[in-house]
């Protein structure tokens, strides 16, 4: 009876040590499919989701929860066709920045409505900037301000002709 009792703890404790533990900083492949379906559609309803996962809704809601409050999921945004702006000027701008000034510029640029996305990246830029002005001489004018922020050693500037997608 004891050595039953024992093997059967045995076979417990092998199961448990077996498991991997669910890492909170982490996303499993759960979170990383319910995001790509968000990234598509972040106005999906939770039950949709839950349908298309093969989960519970409440496992949906959970885990958009848990995401938000890490900071997972920064917030929600619209995209909008491209033909509804046709009339703003959309440009990726690159920059180089002298010596260690990222942070600076970084807060910098973060200052400038005009800019939306900013992205480290490597190779001879340092930042990839998406500029977004109602008009070229707002375009010009943001230009001419980015290229005085103390800390850039140069820039490059493509303007957005056409989406292809």
């Amino acid at each position: 009876m004891h050595l039953a009792k024992s093997a059967r703890h045995a076979q417990i404790a092998c199961t448990i040590s077996e498991m991997v533990p669910y890492n909170d900083e982490m996303l499993d492949d759960l979170d990383r499919r319910l995001l790509t379906l968000l990234r598509s559609n972040a106005r999906e309803t939770a039950a949709a989701l839950a349908k298309s996962l093969k989960v519970s809704r409440g496992t949906v809601q959970n885990r958009i929860a848990r995401m938000l409050a890490r900071g997972d999921i920064q917030g929600f945004t619209i995209r909008v066709r491209p033909e509804a702006e046709a009339g703003r000027i959309r440009a990726i701008m690159c920059i180089a920045i002298e010596g260690e000034r990222s942070a600076k510029v970084v807060r910098a640029l973060k200052g400038f409505a005009e800019v939306g996305r900013i992205n480290t990246t490597n190779g001879r830029w340092d930042l990839v900037v998406e500029l977004n002005t109602a008009s070229l001489s707002d375009f010009s004018q943001v230009l001419d301000q980015v290229r005085m922020i103390e800390g850039i050693a140069a820039t490059e500037t493509s303007l957005l002709l056409a989406d292809v997608r």
